[in-house]
């Protein structure tokens, strides 16, 4: 299986799912209720030096009150949180995970992150998602039905605004031309990671994407659904390598449990990963800076 090529050296990219800026049930620890900006800055700093690839934010406008226990109530903006800890490192990547395509127009996209972008040195990578929450799309007042054609159109209307101060565009959805952007992205590339669990959305992700990054998926799930992707003219058109970035199910405690975090990785990567995005367990910010540190001797990262 291509997926099963982890890199041209072997190596993981590995990401980490940001503390403190969720606080998803079952998967956060106690001390991020109350975690700070600082907190923040220690971990990304720390992240940076041992080589991960990118820190992750995800994006919702709103929660609604009977959704939180299941999707918790707490998501920093990606763009401020970014912003910031852009100036606290120097190399490592920022992927939004995900933003939500339809609460959006492209060009918005390309001019808030662009501007990130130049701020951070071009090291955005772009996490999209066509969502799920109808009740914010209903308070946004954006449509909820045929969000997933919309989303595709979104995407490329994108991929053509990206670094470009004169952008031009024309699909069923979005049309723009003789429109300034400026600042704009440091280049006309720039990763999309799309995120979902369904086969339309790694269809999604093989055809106008870099990336997967499934979510609710056992292992196995995913690698058969990477494995009939492979067979499809889609794929066989591509000309990039494709990352499939998969999320353990549970936070991997490295130092408490080595063995354990290696059979997952092992589970992980047989099923296509070519990266990783983990969660830890930790009881505090300088804990997760240990766990940090041991986990590069179970498995070797791969640079961006």
């Amino acid at each position: 299986m291509a997926g099963q090529d982890v890199g041209a050296d072997g190596r993981l990219l590995v990401g980490l799912t940001t503390p403190v800026v969720t606080t998803l049930p079952g998967a956060h620890a106690a001390w991020e209720e109350q975690g700070t900006i600082a907190d923040l800055a220690l971990v990304a700093k720390a992240a940076e030096r041992l080589g991960y690839s990118h820190l992750t934010c995800s994006e919702h406008v709103v929660v609604p009150t009977g959704e939180a226990p299941v999707r918790g109530g707490r998501y920093w903006d990606p763009l401020a949180t970014f912003g910031f800890l852009a100036a606290v490192t120097e190399r490592i990547r920022f992927a939004t995970n995900v933003l939500v395509l339809g609460y959006h127009h492209p060009l918005e996209i390309a001019k808030r992150y662009g501007t990130l972008d130049r701020v951070c040195g071009g090291r955005v990578v772009l996490g999209l998602g066509v969502g799920s929450l109808q009740e914010e799309f209903d308070l946004l007042g954006a449509p909820f039905e045929g969000r997933g054609p919309r989303g595709d159109d979104a995407l490329r209307a994108l991929r053509a605004a990206w670094g470009r101060t004169e952008p031009e565009y024309d699909g069923p959805y979005y049309r723009f031309a003789g429109m300034k952007v400026d600042p704009c992205a440091t280049s006309t590339q720039v990763p999309f990671w799309i995120g979902g669990r369904t086969a339309r959305s790694l269809r999604r992700a093989v055809e106008l994407g870099d990336g997967w990054m499934p979510f609710g998926l056992r292992p196995e799930e995913v690698g058969e659904m990477v494995a009939r992707a492979e067979q499809t003219e889609v794929w066989a058109a591509r000309r990039t390598p494709f990352e499939v970035l998969l999320q353990t199910g549970r936070p991997v405690d490295p130092m408490g449990d080595p063995e354990g975090a290696r059979r997952i990785f092992e589970r992980l990567v047989a099923a296509g990963a070519t990266g990783l995005q983990l969660r830890f367990v930790h009881h505090s910010p300088p804990h997760l800076v240990e766990q940090l540190e041991a986990l590069t001797e179970l498995v070797e990262l791969r640079p961006t």
